[in-house]
């Protein structure tokens, strides 16, 4: 079975690109995280407010805020796909840094996913 790869964009060919299971996975937790809850008209409470704290001051308080909003959004969301191992959050050049570690439910393969939310002086 194939996947829509996200970004949307089109292959060599000239097609919709698609994606195996593990990058749709990946995918989709970029989706999660990057989405600020009231961005999905139809899904309201979709996504994870990580984007509302990139403008905050690195500090302990920060990066413990941002795991936990990871972490939530993605059992919220996800957690029929993977199960969440670890949270890693960094600010580094403007921009925080997450790594999820996780394993997919349905293969038990390990997976590691790093997501850079962009946006102003931290």
């Amino acid at each position: 079975m194939s996947n829509i790869d996200y970004p949307f964009h089109f292959d060599g060919r000239g097609r919709t690109a698609e994606t195996d299971d593990s990058g749709h996975i990946r995918d989709l937790i970029e989706q999660v995280l990057l989405t600020a809850p009231g961005e999905r008209v139809m899904r309201p409470g979709f996504g994870s407010g990580v984007m509302q704290l990139v403008f905050a001051a690195a500090s302990p308080e920060v990066a413990a805020t941002t795991q936990f909003l990871v972490q939530g959004a993605l059992q919220q969301w996800l957690s029929n796909l993977i199960t969440v191992e670890t949270v890693d959050v960094e600010a580094r050049d403007g921009a925080l840094l997450i790594t999820v570690q996780y394993i997919e439910n349905r293969s038990r393969q390990r997976g590691t996913a790093r997501i850079n939310a962009p946006g102003g002086a931290i």
